[in-house]
């Protein structure tokens, strides 16, 4: 049957929960949903240690629900094994655009035991992110220069 479709452009909340916190993505960065709706917990936990060992940083999608309320856990678990440092720059973004919106930074051990929902979006940042003056910042480099 034909279907009307109106296409309504708008930003994912890996950029405006990003812009709330600062700049965490301001380099390479990879996208990861912890839902196992549709997709395996195996090839999840790949995806996790996949971007870990590339020293990406990450933007988390669904974190946790009723069903799921561990997965963020699990998540900064495999994160460590894979030899991230627990001082890890790390931060999420609630309700972003919504009332009741925060934007709050911490480290991969605090975010570790952080209950949040599926209205966080959680970032991990890389070894290069930084927290400056209550930011979360990935600077963008190149072979001697340094850049935001």
């Amino acid at each position: 049957p034909s279907v009307e479709v109106e296409v309504v452009p708008g930003v994912t909340s890996a950029l405006s929960g990003g812009a709330l916190l600062g700049a965490p993505i301001g380099h390479d960065f990879c996208v990861i949903s912890l839902s196992d709706l549709l997709t395996s917990w195996e090839v999840i936990e790949k995806r996790l240690r996949c971007g870990a060992a590339g020293d990406f940083s990450m933007v988390i999608y669904n974190p946790a629900s009723h069903k799921r309320a561990d997965y963020l856990r699990r998540a900064c678990d495999i994160l460590l094994d894979a030899g991230a440092s627990p001082d890890t720059v790390c931060g999420y973004a609630r309700n972003t655009g919504r009332p009741g919106e925060e934007a709050v930074i911490l480290s991969l051990g605090e975010l570790r035991n952080t209950p949040l929902d599926m209205f966080s979006t959680v970032f991990i940042g890389s070894s290069t992110t930084q927290a400056d003056h209550g930011r979360m910042i990935t600077p963008r480099g190149y072979e001697g220069k340094q850049g935001l």
